[in-house]
């Protein structure tokens, strides 16, 4: 008997899996068939833009200026060692450009907004606003999740640059109190090893982080169910499944980007 509940468990467990992933691909497929077809909502996507990228402003400065100071600050000790304390400009820019200033804003971003997102589409699905739009002739798809994908996806490449420059204004704050190097030395030495190829990877991955936390936040609040509980568990459905898929894109897209760099 408990062979059999195992089985019936792991074949519905299999099942559903399936089921999801196959729901997730066909609910990508129809925004990209969605985003090319009138009418355009720009005024809702300026809207979802400024809720994004505007009000996301004062975290991502707090954060990228305090991991600046803090990466600086764990570097110096291993690089006085070896008496290469003059690295520290490089090393900090590389780091920031090529790795943390994505992956830092797009964790802060799936935190903020992409549990904001599984949280207000969850609570229209569950209050059935989403089908009185559907009655009232309007297209809930294209104006709410074509709207707000549009939105992740082009504002976190803007905060990660952003992210990126207030980390090195923290590192510069502290390699000038210690070395009192000067702003254009500190910058010079910074960008002389930043390639074309480290900053055109940093904006691919922003975008694919921008728009797997659109594309996540709204399937997750889409297909939200079972009433006001559902609305919590797509909030936070979305910010672990988006995290998740962040930390897999980082791998995939910096080994291709090595492969890029070898050839």
């Amino acid at each position: 008997m408990a062979k059999k509940v195992r089985q019936y468990i792991f074949s519905k467990g299999v099942d559903g899996t399936f089921i999801g992933v196959y729901d997730a691909c066909r609910f990508i497929g129809m925004f990209f068939k969605q985003v090319f077809k009138p009418p355009y909502h720009f005024r809702k996507v300026i809207d979802q833009c400024f809720e994004v990228g505007l009000k996301s402003l004062p975290l991502i400065t707090l954060t990228g200026f305090v991991t600046g100071v803090v990466f600086t600050k764990q570097s110096r000790p291993s690089l006085e060692v070896f008496g290469a304390t003059s690295w520290l400009p490089s090393l900090i820019s590389i780091a920031l450009v090529r790795a943390l200033g994505p992956l830092v804003t797009a964790l802060i971003c799936a935190g903020k907004v992409g549990s904001s997102i599984g949280a207000e589409l969850g609570s229209m699905k569950v209050t059935e606003q989403i089908d009185a739009m559907e009655v009232s002739a309007i297209n809930p798809f294209k104006y709410l999740v074509v709207s707000r994908t549009l939105a992740t996806t082009m504002m976190v490449p803007i905060l990660s640059l952003y992210c990126s420059f207030v980390g090195l204004m923290g590192a510069f704050v502290n390699v000038h109190a210690n070395e009192t190097t000067s702003f254009a030395n500190f910058f010079q030495s910074g960008f002389s090893d930043i390639s074309f190829t480290d900053i055109f990877s940093s904006i691919t991955k922003s975008i694919v982080f921008g728009f797997t936390i659109g594309i996540v936040g709204c399937y997750k609040g889409y297909n939200a169910s079972q009433g006001t509980r559902g609305v919590g568990k797509a909030a936070n459905q979305a910010v672990v499944t988006t995290m998740f898929l962040i930390f897999i894109e980082e791998i995939i897209i910096v080994q291709i980007t090595n492969w890029i760099r070898f050839f």
